[in-house]
């Protein structure tokens, strides 16, 4: 039995996603639906973080396809905006700049102005070590690798929040990510279907089991639910009320059936549940693209698809929550200018990210991409990171979750925002 954990501060319950032999625990199985419970938290805004893992190719994800310079960087890479025998062209998005044509379910989005794209972001530390730059992005620290917590659990503690629920902070994913790490409340659930519950603290140290949630409250020791109390149960009842194996999304949204499109499927559900979710994270795999790149089709187009398809999915399935969802995504770094020999692109520094919502500065590639003429690259080969990643995720924080304590949330960063909010 796998078993990934998250803990309550209050240290006394501990949450987890358990896949499990058998199946579906029986106290969630057999669960009745008929029974409505109303939510005790109000209605919050939510920040849905999409961790890109593997570097994405920010300059064929958004091509700056007037660029000669990369057009001959890149002779079997490259994707232009015309239409040219059996290809399919980049999407034009402002003379300039091209959406790679697997991610046509952006355009939308981006001409009504609820799609932001900055371009030249990445980190400001050189590094190109996959874990070390993950581990700087979701530490927000990049100069600094000891820094125990990650930037969205602190993000967590400065909400404000004189009682926080359990699922203040979920992420969709089999091990805390380090973004979560830290001392506030997160939880890492694998699959709603197969959420349990174990209480720690009690003397013997063994998992204690229960048919009921009521139970379980009045087997635990006095105290032990200090800062998470009776509310805590009532959103865990809302998730056991609730039939999630049959759940149909709406306005007959379609999620692709990959690990990405079924993580933001069971964020759409605990959105919809109203359990008190704030700060929700996913991944997406796969996109360190050092052979077989491909263009229009091939392991980018496909992973850039899953990327665009899962999200607008899960904005279609929100369509009434939306002035309360933003995502944003994120990805360690970027890929060099020129293709190698391998049909691939290797590790370099700048990429780009999408930033979705009602309150997103939509329908701009924002930040500096230069010429890229040598004399403008990075080591004279990459991409230059012109946007330090903390002035977007800072700005996105504030805006949306009403989060402004830089100093805090990004200790040793004192830059400036770029305007991806409007104001």
């Amino acid at each position: 039995m796998m078993v990934r954990r998250g803990f309550l501060k209050s240290g006394g319950l501990a949450l987890l996603g358990v896949g499990l032999m058998g199946g579906i625990p029986g106290f969630i199985a057999e669960a009745a639906a008929g029974e409505k419970i109303i939510s005790p938290y109000k209605k919050r805004k939510t920040l849905i973080c999409i961790f890109q893992r593997g570097a994405m190719d920010g300059l064929m994800a958004v091509t700056p396809f007037t660029d000669d310079y990369l057009k001959n960087a890149r002779p079997n890479l490259f994707m232009s905006a015309a239409k040219t025998g059996n290809n399919s062209p980049l999407i034009d998005l402002d003379g300039r700049f091209g959406l790679h044509p697997s991610m046509k379910a952006f355009e939308p989005m981006f001409r009504e102005k609820r799609l932001g794209i900055v371009h030249g972001i990445g980190s400001p530390n050189t590094t190109r070590s996959h874990f070390d730059a993950q581990d700087y992005m979701e530490s927000g620290t990049p100069f600094n690798k000891g820094t125990a917590s990650g930037w969205l659990n602190r993000a967590v503690g400065l909400l404000g929040h004189d009682a926080l629920t359990p699922f203040t902070a979920v992420s969709m994913t089999s091990a805390m990510p380090r973004s979560f790490y830290g001392d506030n409340p997160s939880v890492s659930i694998s699959n709603l279907q197969d959420f349990a519950i174990q209480l720690r603290g009690n003397q013997s140290g063994a998992n204690l089991a229960a048919r009921s949630f009521e139970d379980l409250y009045d087997k635990t020791t006095s105290g032990l639910l200090q800062q998470t109390g009776k509310e805590s149960f009532d959103a865990m009842k809302m998730l056991q009320k609730t039939d999630l194996k049959n759940y149909k999304p709406t306005n007959n949204a379609v999620y692709p059936n990959s690990a990405l499109g079924n993580s933001l499927k069971q964020i759409a559900q605990l959105i919809k549940m109203d359990v008190g979710l704030e700060v929700a994270f996913a991944e997406s795999n796969g996109w360190d693209t050092h052979f077989n790149q491909g263009t229009d089709n091939g392991i980018f187009g496909r992973n850039v698809a899953d990327l665009s398809n899962s999200m607008m999915a899960l904005w279609t399935d929100l369509a009434a929550y939306q002035d309360d969802v933003t995502v944003m995504t994120m990805t360690e770094f970027g890929r060099t200018v020129h293709q190698n020999g391998t049909g691939g692109t290797d590790h370099g520094r700048a990429s780009c990210n999408f930033i979705l919502g009602n309150a997103i500065a939509g329908g701009l590639v924002h930040g500096n991409v230069k010429p890229l003429a040598v004399e403008n690259l990075e080591d004279g080969r990459d991409l230059a990171v012109t946007t330090d990643f903390r002035s977007v995720f800072s700005e996105v924080a504030d805006k949306h979750l009403g989060i402004d304590n830089d100093h805090v949330l990004f200790p040793d960063w004192k830059g400036d925002r770029i305007g991806v909010m409007r104001s």
